[in-house]
């Protein structure tokens, strides 16, 4: 009926249950300095691991067991497409717990804003116009202008965003998840670096996801500590194979190059076991498959990004579409969508159930309203990369037009999305030309080629 408050992909309204397997110590570290924060001893845990190794699902895992107990649970997504974006995870975050909807009208979205802060804060008049303006809404007809510097509305945002957390804190004890640190924006880290200096006399348990290429810049101490997840060994691995398969045994030939070309990386065994149970390779026996012929030396991928296009081939005309949704971002809405393709609705949706079917791509919501998450980054990558790179110019100029004509909001409060689209698109210079805030990293900076330099 309504777009669900779903947030991670492993949320129960996807209705999506992969194992977890091999985690167990982890889970009950997480849950003892968990029980810590409870007791007024705040808690960051800085959870590291490469890209498939399972920090969203141990994650997951953490929040089911915590289901029966109060808490309030707080969530910030980083995005490689953000990381010039000032407090970008923080401003989603809070339009999510605000209610915010884009048919909203200006009064509508204050109140929302105004109860959102009564949770937290006594004197909503100091902390709603900075969070309004922080979320481009437009306040004046409200709240008296805000007379101050740049540095100074930046600190007192910040600090009005503390504010808020230590209100929920009062009532009940938070869950703070910030997930992929390594595309944090230094707005959001300098936010991040406060609440992590007042940790330590809040109820309050932050866990902080990244990649190992990331350096975090919090030192560890009593309340802060480190977490590295690790490849999954042979059995444990075998525990996923067998879980995607149903319990239905694979051949044994099969079964060995599956575990020996994964390497215990938890997404890559699921994605290449879906990859061979999806192909011509086996018979379903009823019980157990069984190899239709002699199993070919290069059948089976022997990398994530190659079983992940292989799926991919098997999907078309939904290949496509997830091409171009790649093109948009990790998280794309059905709206633009239809705008930029231009297909018949029969055509789209029958394409975007096969994506969903086949689990590379998760929807939230329902059309036209509905918005669809990538399974993965390294889902979108695969997608994307697997493009023409005057496919990629084509689609992209697209979009920027899009965005600018149908979706003028998005243009004006996120001036570095158009540039991102503007730039591969072959208008690299247009925003600047324009006058836009946008800086030149942000123009170039998923494809690390723009010749501008800072300050030209």
């Amino acid at each position: 009926t309504s777009e669900t408050d779903a947030e991670g992909r492993f949320d129960p309204q996807h209705g999506v249950a992969t194992p977890l397997v091999g985690r167990a110590e982890e889970l009950e570290l997480l849950m003892q300095y968990w029980q810590l924060a409870q007791a007024r001893k705040g808690q960051a845990v800085l959870l590291s691991g490469e890209p498939g190794i399972g920090k969203s699902r141990l994650i997951a895992a953490l929040l089911e067991r915590l289901d029966a107990t109060p808490h309030t649970r707080l969530r910030y997504f980083c995005s490689p497409y953000h990381v010039n974006s000032a407090l970008h995870p923080v401003i989603n975050q809070l339009k999510r717990s605000a209610g915010l909807r884009r048919e909203d009208s200006t009064d509508a979205m204050l109140d929302k804003l105004e109860t959102l802060s009564r949770q937290a804060v006594s004197d909503i008049a100091e902390v709603c116009p900075l969070l309004a303006e922080l979320l481009s809404i437009d306040s004046s007809g409200r709240y008296a202008p805000l007379q101050l510097t740049a540095q100074a509305r930046k600190a007192r945002t910040l600090s009005a965003l503390i504010q808020l957390l230590e209100g929920l804190a009062t009532r009940q004890p938070v869950m703070v998840l910030f997930e992929d640190a390594h595309w944090i924006d230094p707005t959001t880290s300098e936010w991040l670096d406060m609440l992590i200096d007042k940790l330590q006399v809040l109820p309050v348990f932050l866990i902080v996801t990244f990649r190992p290429e990331f350096q975090p810049r919090w030192t560890l101490s009593l309340h802060v500590a480190a977490l590295s997840l690790n490849r999954l060994g042979r059995d444990q691995g075998a525990a996923i194979l067998d879980r995607v398969a149903g319990g239905k045994s694979l051949p044994l030939e099969v079964r060995n190059q599956i575990l020996a070309k994964t390497e215990g990386i938890p997404l890559f065994i699921e994605e290449l076991t879906k990859t061979v149970l999806e192909s011509s390779l086996l018979v379903d026996e009823g019980d157990h498959y069984v190899l239709s012929g002699p199993l070919p030396s290069l059948a089976i991928p022997s990398t994530l990004q190659d079983s992940l296009m292989a799926r991919l081939d098997r999907l078309s005309p939904a290949k496509e579409v997830a091409q171009i949704g790649a093109c948009i971002g990790r998280v794309f809405h059905h709206r633009l969508l239809v705008a930029v393709t231009g297909s018949d609705s029969a055509t789209l949706e029958g394409a975007l159930q096969q994506l969903e079917k086949s689990e590379l791509v998760y929807r939230r919501g329902i059309a036209p309203e509905a918005t669809y998450t990538f399974k993965h980054a390294l889902v979108q990558d695969t997608a994307y990369q697997s493009m023409l790179k005057s496919r990629k110019q084509q689609m992209h100029a697209g979009i920027a037009s899009t965005l600018e004509s149908q979706f003028p909001e998005i243009g004006e409060a996120e001036p570095e999305t158009l540039a991102h689209h503007y730039w591969p698109g072959g208008a690299g210079c247009r925003l600047l030309a324009e006058g836009r805030t946008a800086s030149p990293q942000t123009i170039g900076q998923s494809r690390g080629d723009c010749p501008l330099k800072q300050g030209t």
